[in-house]
């Protein structure tokens, strides 16, 4: 397997080590990781969390002792913010990613997953809506990345009863999303950690993939989204056949920005 979103001690959140990880690769079953730290930027954002040091996390990279039969390839998951375009722009110019995940963690100036109060006053509809306007905003926007990430994470964090996005609810937004991102040639990332945070799909969940796929796109990516060793590779089989009902045949690894296609 192919882990495509993986998170080290680099990133506020992770728990293990790059050499942890390629020395438990082999054991998961897993034969090449692409390391993702959070690079978030948090101007104007009631934060304690630091934005990653690249270049520092760059080098750590360079360090690494090779592991046989497990490839490593050097990415990052950027939360992408209209109102840091030209910043985000200027850090992917700079350096030479193998893979580029945009993700929605910070929207309308709150990061859902530490503060409560992005959701304060709003129904679960509207504050969908505006997360998914956000993300199509950032579409629109940014060319710096290869796939969105987790596209329905916003439902980890609300404390909604429901915690599905059913397509038919919200599919005039979703629709715009899907077809900015095939129309980008972009890819969708299939994100296994949603069966940990206690779902019953992986983000995005399958009818959510199967319209993008209508759609006309064409690259998906599998991730754990992994903080800790236990995690690499969790759910990938079962995101796999996610991918596969909703009519992908191949998965996307990323190398130098640039898709290798592996059959699902």
């Amino acid at each position: 397997m192919k882990d495509s979103h993986v998170h080290t001690v680099l990133s506020h959140d992770g728990r293990s080590t790059a050499r942890e990880y390629l020395a438990a690769a082999h054991a998961r079953g897993v034969d090449e990781i692409t390391f993702t730290e959070h690079f978030d930027l948090y101007d104007g954002v009631p934060s304690p969390l630091r934005t990653l040091d690249v270049a520092a996390c760059r080098r750590a990279y360079r360090e690494l002792e090779p592991v046989p039969g497990v490839r490593a390839n050097f990415g990052v998951e950027i939360g992408l913010r209209p109102e840091c375009r030209e910043k985000i722009r200027a850090m992917t110019g700079e350096n030479a990613f193998d893979f580029i995940i945009g993700s929605s963690h910070i929207t309308a100036g709150r990061d859902m997953a530490f503060d409560p109060s992005f959701f304060a006053g709003k129904t679960r509809r509207e504050a969908y809506l505006v997360y998914f306007g956000e993300v199509l905003a950032n579409i629109r926007l940014f060319d710096d990345f290869d796939v969105y990430g987790h596209l329905d994470y916003v439902v980890r964090y609300g404390g909604y009863p429901e915690k599905k996005i059913a397509y038919d609810e919200f599919r005039e937004a979703l629709d715009a999303i899907l077809r900015a991102l095939a129309e980008k040639g972009k890819g969708l990332e299939v994100n296994s950690s949603g069966y940990r945070y206690g779902l019953s799909s992986p983000h995005p969940n399958p009818e959510i993939l199967r319209r993008f796929r209508e759609l006309g796109g064409e690259t998906v990516t599998l991730g754990s989204d992994a903080h800790q060793v236990s995690q690499l590779a969790s759910g990938l089989p079962e995101a796999m056949e996610a991918a596969r009902a909703a009519g992908f045949s191949y998965y996307a690894v990323f190398r130098e920005r640039k898709p290798v296609y592996f059959k699902l």
